[in-house]
């Protein structure tokens, strides 16, 4: 596991699934995402076996906060579409629970996945795309360090119109630059 102040980072088991399913069949948790139909139970346990066939840094962490004497879980995190030769990845955030939104977690989850991606798996690279329609989630990125390289103009259909989706990134110099005692 991989632990934060207030948050923990732990492999998605298959006992997670009925979660995903209910928080992404709802649409104001799907909107932020890629996601634009509701999904079976069967569509979620279909993506969790072909997930466990990709190589083990680009398996889902889930997202826990605590509660009580266990672990809650809120959401989701993962690097994908790693290019090994220059040493990037694309980092995607889900918090699927929406009573704890605006509450900083999703803050915490991309800076100790930063710190994983960069610390651990080597990324010289991270990168994200947001959709213009979540700019408190542009927010969350902007305050971890990542900065705006460009826009997917009307890139995405969503909700009746085309909607763009902005490019970010953030460099391994970067990071280490905001390190404490830098």
């Amino acid at each position: 596991m991989i632990h934060g102040e207030r948050i923990r980072f732990r492999r998605l088991d298959s006992e997670d699934l009925p979660l995903f399913v209910a928080w992404l069949n709802e649409p104001q948790v799907r909107r932020g995402i890629s996601m634009f139909l509701p999904l079976s139970q069967d569509e979620e346990t279909s993506w969790y076996e072909s997930m466990l066939q990709r190589p083990v840094e680009e398996r889902p962490f889930s997202i826990d906060i605590p509660e009580g004497d266990g672990w809650r879980l809120i959401g989701s995190t993962s690097f994908f579409d790693f290019d090994r030769r220059n040493r990037s990845a694309e980092f995607g955030l889900l918090i699927g629970d929406k009573s704890v939104w605006n509450q900083g977690y999703g803050t915490e989850a991309t800076l100790l996945m930063l710190q994983h991606g960069f610390d651990t798996l080597n990324l010289h690279r991270i990168l994200l795309r947001v959709f213009e329609t979540n700019p408190s989630a542009r927010r969350v990125y902007e305050k971890a360090g990542f900065r705006h390289e460009g826009t997917l103009r009307e890139a995405e259909f969503a909700e009746g119109r085309y909607i763009d989706i902005h490019l970010m990134s953030i460099l391994e110099s970067e990071w280490a630059a905001r390190r404490p005692g830098a």
